[in-house]
C-alpha cells in the first residue's frame, strides 16, 4: 500500500494539471473548444448535448495531457482495453504500486450543485477482488481510486443540432458546453450512500460542488473501509438482496 505522503503528492501533481486541462476544452471566454465534427469536404455538423457524447470526447481531448503528466512524474500509463473496463486509466509507480484514475464528467444543475458522477460498479470485480473480469488489473492490485472529474453549464441557447455549417464560419458556431471546473479525488471521498445512473448498478456521487472539490462526501471521515464495506453489501431495497 502507497503511503499518505505518496497518496497526496500524486493529487497534488494531478491538480497542477488542470490550467492545462482547461486549456484544451476551454477557449478564453469560457466556451468549449468544439464546435462539431467535420467531413472530409469540412463540412461541420454540430453537436448535441447529449452527455455520453460529451463525456466520451472530453475524455479523448484529455488523454493527451495525462500522457505528458505520466511522462513528466516518472509513471507507466495503460489505458482500458476496452470502453467498459475499468480504471479508464492505470498509473504504474517506479516501486510497481499501482494507481487507477476514471475520468468522468457532470453538469451543473444549479450554480452549486451538479447532476453527480457515476464512480463504476459496486458489483463484478468491486466485490470480488481477484477477478480481471472488466477491469485492467485485479481491484485489489491498484493501492488507491481516483476521480478526475470534469463539471461544466450547459449552454442557454439551443442548439440546431440539423445545421451544418462551413469551415469559414466556424466561429460563429455556438458551443453547447461552457464554463469548465475540475476535481481531483479518491473515489470513497466524493461516494454517496446511492447508486447513480437510475438503474444501473453504479456508485453514485454527492451533488455539491463544494464537497466535491474538498473530498466532504458521506464516507470521506468514515474511511474506504467503511465505503468498501457498505458498497460491498449494498442491498436493494425492492427485495433485499444483494444486486
Amino acid at each position: 500500500m502507497m503511503s499518505n505522503t505518496r497518496v497526496d503528492v500524486f493529487q497534488e501533481q494531478l491538480l497542477q494539471c488542470i490550467e492545462q486541462f482547461r486549456s484544451v476544452l476551454e477557449t478564453k471566454d469560457g466556451n468549449w473548444t468544439v464546435k462539431g465534427f467535420i467531413d472530409v469536404s469540412k463540412n461541420i455538423y454540430t453537436i448535441s448535448i447529449d452527455t455520453k457524447v460529451i463525456s466520451k470526447i472530453v475524455e479523448l481531448m484529455i488523454f493527451p495531457a495525462l500522457v505528458s503528466f505520466a511522462n513528466d512524474n516518472n509513471f507507466i500509463m495503460e489505458f482500458s482495453k476496452e470502453q467498459n473496463h475499468y480504471p479508464d486509466v492505470t498509473f504504474i509507480t517506479k516501486d510497481k504500486e499501482k494507481i487507477a484514475l476514471d475520468l468522468k464528467s457532470t453538469y451543473r444543475t444549479k450554480d452549486a450543485e451538479v447532476s453527480g458522477f457515476t464512480l463504476g460498479a459496486f458489483t463484478g470485480y468491486f466485490r470480488d477482488r481477484e477477478s480481471n473480469k472488466n477491469i485492467t488489473y485485479p481491484y485489489q492490485s491498484y493501492s488507491r481510486h481516483y476521480i478526475l472529474g470534469v463539471i461544466y453549464s450547459k449552454s442557454i441557447k439551443k442548439i440546431d443540432e440539423r445545421k451544418m455549417y462551413q469551415l469559414i464560419n466556424l466561429s460563429t458556431i455556438q458551443s453547447v458546453i461552457k464554463d469548465f471546473d475540475f476535481i481531483v479525488q479518491e473515489k470513497y471521498k466524493i461516494a454517496s450512500d446511492h447508486p447513480g445512473s437510475g438503474n444501473t448498478k453504479n456508485i453514485g456521487s454527492c451533488y455539491k460542488i463544494k464537497y466535491l472539490k474538498e473530498g466532504n462526501g458521506i464516507f470521506a471521515k468514515l474511511g474506504v473501509k467503511i465505503f468498501d464495506d457498505y458498497w460491498g453489501n449494498y442491498m436493494d431495497k425492492r427485495n433485499g438482496r444483494k444486486r
